[in-house]
């Protein structure tokens, strides 16, 4: 029994609630369970300066955690001076994933910028925050679309991610930090709506984990994310 009581292929519960920041053009509070992202995104007219005059746009993310997101306090970044290699590892996945479903010569020279901030952290933050930014990231284009700053669909495809692992010899779904803290196996799939997949992270904890585990975990990521694409286009409906 998993520490949660779910099924070994059950996610937690999960919300969509757009339209939660006044000013951005796009915003997601998401849910996955006890972990709570409040997503942002910011449409810009700037780019790389490597970028400039390429007849393309970009979209970046920004990823941080808020001091009491966790049991203890945890120092800001700001005051540190500098991101952790995990912030900067984690905004970069971001980023990469929602790339892969944008037409960056459909969006025009201009960027939009992706902020991710995680308000409560029990697993999962990086995973969820993906799957809420493409809620965002869909406001912030139909923000675009009604003022004719667009006219071809910028958007190719939903993207969402999931957590699964292998915990006790069995593979499970989205795990909450008690599974993810003890587990032999941690893995975070990024798929789009249609199944292909942008990014997989698969570390080995404790035991090295077989190729027939790695299927099982696979298999239970396409079930989740099929779940979670399907709440996302309830939520834009």
């Amino acid at each position: 029994m998993r520490p949660s009581r779910r099924q070994s292929d059950e996610l937690r519960p999960v919300s969509l609630e757009r339209g939660v920041v006044k000013y951005a053009e796009g915003s997601c509070f998401v849910k996955f369970g006890e972990t709570h992202v409040l997503v942002t995104a910011t449409l810009e007219d700037r780019l790389p300066p490597w970028l400039k005059g390429q007849g393309r746009g970009w979209i970046t993310a920004e990823y941080g955690m808020l001091p009491r997101a966790t049991l203890e306090r945890t120092r800001r970044e700001a005051s540190a001076g500098k991101q952790s290699g995990r912030t900067v590892e984690i905004q970069r996945l971001i980023g990469r994933s929602l790339r892969a479903v944008v037409d960056l010569k459909a969006l025009g020279e201009r960027q939009i910028t992706v902020d991710c901030d995680v308000i409560q952290a029990d697993g999962g933050t990086r995973t969820a925050s993906i799957t809420g930014a493409w809620i965002a990231l869909y406001d912030c284009i139909a923000w675009m679309k009604n003022r004719d700053m667009v006219q071809m669909d910028v958007l190719r495809d939903h993207i969402a991610a999931i957590s699964c692992g292998v915990c006790g010899g069995v593979a499970v779904l989205d795990l909450d930090y008690a599974e993810d803290s003890q587990a032999d196996t941690d893995a975070n799939f990024v798929l789009t709506g249609t199944g292909n997949i942008v990014e997989i992270q698969a570390t080995a904890e404790k035991t090295p984990f077989s190729e027939d585990q790695f299927a099982a975990l696979l298999a239970l990521a396409r079930k989740g994310i099929a779940k979670l694409v399907d709440l996302q286009k309830m939520a834009v409906m």
